[in-house]
């Protein structure tokens, strides 16, 4: 039952004391609950790191998976992926959603090749350089595949820090300094515990401290939560985005895509044109696809003798 607000002190009155209540539960939590994982193994490459953090971008664990090991089995090394064309990390992609992403795979892959010989790089600056990979990817590879100390700030861990150390339901739309800080405050000096921390607040709010139905009864660290001390307060920001799929462009793309993945070559337009029927949103779509390199069109006379476009996979 909740609690009604309380006027004691909180671990956010107190830094050392915050880090006290907070970084031991969650960490001896974590040695009990952690989810088996194969990119959390200790034999687990760098670059399984880092081809799971790109798939778990705004993707669920359970259809993650199964693409992981499909993925690693082909390409276990980044010289695999990129010796191949990006159409087929596109196609091998599935329906994952987000198809960006197996191109900016690819490109990282391609530039480890060119720049690292193959390697994935340890420092984060290095990590950075590379195509599609900003601050917080950066930050997960080099902790989770390198054991080192970084503050690695996803949804999961943004919402646990809100909710614990300042009280807000949760966090603010963009990145703060003020979160920054908070979650350098707690990060343990030691390198190795450092990564385990990350991914163990993390583990948690996917868990326990979720976004829809928070289990606070299973909480390591309730009785040290200001949001739940203060009577777990309603968030009162900016609205909040409420994702939909169906009818969407995202879902007239991904309709596309799939024609496409599903064949061995080049297709027809009249095909593509099956897969939608609002010609305005389908031709509006095909040529965003067009527009971001994840599919291309073909000239009518290098592919057809009909005389039609015809569209594949890069």
């Amino acid at each position: 039952m909740v609690g009604m607000p309380s006027t004691a002190p909180t671990p956010a009155d107190h830094p050392a004391d915050r880090a006290d209540a907070l970084v031991g539960p969650i960490l001896a939590w974590y040695d009990e609950n952690a989810r088996d994982l194969p990119w959390r193994d200790p034999s687990a490459s760098a670059w399984s790191v880092l081809v799971s953090e790109f798939m778990l971008q705004q993707t669920p664990v359970v259809r993650v998976l199964p693409v992981h090991a499909v993925w690693l089995e082909r390409w276990p090394t980044p010289a695999a992926l990129a010796s191949e064309s990006s159409g087929e990390a596109v196609r091998a992609w599935g329906r994952l959603g987000y198809p960006r992403r197996a191109l900016r795979l690819h490109a990282a892959a391609t530039a480890i090749v060119a720049d690292h010989a193959g390697v994935v790089p340890d420092s984060y600056d290095a990590l950075l350089a590379l195509p599609g990979i900003g601050d917080y990817t950066a930050a997960a590879v080099a902790s989770f595949a390198y054991r080192q100390r970084h503050v690695v700030l996803d949804t999961n861990v943004r919402r646990v820090l809100g909710r614990a150390v300042s009280g807000v339901e949760f966090p603010a739309r963009s990145v703060t300094r003020a979160e920054r800080d908070v979650a350098a405050a707690l990060l343990p000096e030691d390198p190795p515990t450092a990564a385990t921390w990350s991914v163990a607040v993390m583990e948690l709010g996917a868990l326990v401290c979720t976004a829809d139905r928070p289990r606070c009864d299973a909480c390591p660290v309730v009785s040290a939560c200001a949001w739940h001390t203060a009577g777990r307060p309603a968030y009162d920001g900016p609205p909040r985005p409420v994702q939909t799929y169906a009818g969407t462009d995202r879902q007239c793309r991904g309709r596309l895509l799939a024609v496409l993945r599903d064949s061995p070559g080049s297709v027809p337009k009249e095909r593509l044109d099956l897969a939608w029927n609002l010609p305005e949103q389908r031709e509006r779509c095909l040529a965003s696809l067009v527009a971001d390199r994840l599919v291309v069109r073909l000239d009518p006379t290098d592919t057809t003798n009909d005389g039609g476009p015809r569209y594949a996979l890069p």
